[in-house]
């Protein structure tokens, strides 16, 4: 496996050539130093909601994760953000003004999942919540859900401790597969969408809403049948 200073020298050496993107980096070294302490927090991260799902597991006799995806924000996406932002060009503006370099995905089973975990997340002593967007309770006009926690964590380096943010998304595997293929049309160059397509997506994640409902409802009377049996038995 590729570390991430490898992938990010990769992604630099597709640029040579490009001045615009050279003078915004400056000193690659360094910018591929701080892409690596963004990924130690992805990691610190990734580890927190898996030490949370084994304890879940063993005391719930389930698995609320069903899925951890990560990435770092791509060299391109980073510089275009800041220019459209109107940042300074530095590395101490992208740690001060971004708080997405850092992503983490969170796919749970169930909406109860989502805030469950979050919860417990953001109980922990060294997880400082920036800011928190609730896209379940609250969707975007198109659709969307998902529950977006942008925190700062922890990092411990050679020469000491180092404050890093994330931005930690959380959804169902039903809103998941809604964002996933809404992206994956919506945002391709060979598709066009039309209001009516427009429609028939936010219908679409309507029908997702609907059916977290109802696998949430089934879940917990499954969880209701069981006990009822299980007290049937020892009786």
């Amino acid at each position: 496996m590729k570390s991430t200073a490898e992938i990010i020298e990769k992604q630099i050496s597709q640029w040579e050539g490009d001045d615009s993107m050279e003078d915004f980096i400056g000193n690659s070294q360094k910018f591929v130093k701080l892409m690596s302490y963004y990924k130690c927090a992805i990691m610190e991260v990734e580890t927190k909601f898996k030490v949370l799902s084994e304890e879940y597991s063993h005391y719930h006799d389930r698995n609320p994760i069903n899925n951890i995806q990560s990435r770092i924000k791509h060299p391109y996406s980073i510089m275009d953000k800041m220019e459209k932002k109107e940042y300074p060009k530095s590395l101490e503006s992208i740690e001060e003004n971004l708080d997405d370099i850092a992503g983490v995905r969170v796919i749970c089973s169930f909406p109860t999942d989502v805030y469950t975990l979050a919860e417990a997340f953001l109980k922990q002593d060294d997880i400082t919540l920036i800011r928190k967007k609730d896209y379940i309770a609250n969707p975007k006009s198109n659709g969307y859900r998902s529950l977006h926690l942008i925190v700062s964590i922890p990092i411990f380096l050679s020469e000491g401790k180092r404050q890093m943010k994330v931005e930690v998304q959380l959804r169902s595997i039903a809103m998941d597969f809604w964002a996933s293929l809404e992206h994956q049309m919506k945002y391709k160059k060979d598709h066009y969408f039309t209001k009516e397509m427009e429609e028939e997506l936010y219908q679409c994640a309507k029908i997702s809403a609907a059916l977290d409902e109802r696998m949430d409802r089934l879940r917990i009377s499954s969880m209701g049948e069981r006990s009822r049996r299980e007290k049937t038995i020892i009786e």
